[in-house]
């Protein structure tokens, strides 16, 4: 499975971006599809995660009620919706693919990566 990532940019506090992942290849397996990123000098951390149906999603705490995760199968692809972003949600975000059923919010669970895109937040 390949994953493309794109949406990401340079966006004002309070501002909005929607990152889009493609997958390619083997997509039909089931795929948990996770969302991570990684900001200067620190380690990956998980942002939100959603199961194949759609019906199961999981968000860190410090993106619940800003950040929305959504999937059209039909089209491979898996968006982030981010609103009200803070400086702090500068990184780079990275999509992930998992033969999982779980939700899950660790990088071992996945098996797949994108090459991440970059988004940046000005205070």
């Amino acid at each position: 499975v390949q994953l493309q990532a794109s949406g990401g940019g340079l966006v004002q506090a309070g501002g909005s971006l929607r990152l889009s992942c493609t997958a390619s290849g083997r997509t039909r397996r089931t795929y948990v599809m996770g969302w991570f990123r990684q900001a200067p000098g620190k380690e990956r951390e998980f942002v939100a995660a959603i199961s194949w149906s759609g019906g199961s999603t999981g968000y860190a705490d410090s993106v619940k009620g800003r950040f929305t995760i959504s999937r059209d199968n039909a089209e491979n692809t898996v968006y982030l919706q981010m609103n009200s972003l803070k400086p702090n949600d500068t990184a780079v975000y990275y999509c992930a693919a998992g033969q999982t059923i779980v939700v899950r919010t660790t990088t071992s669970a996945y098996d797949y990566w994108g090459q991440g895109t970059l988004v940046t937040v000005s205070s």
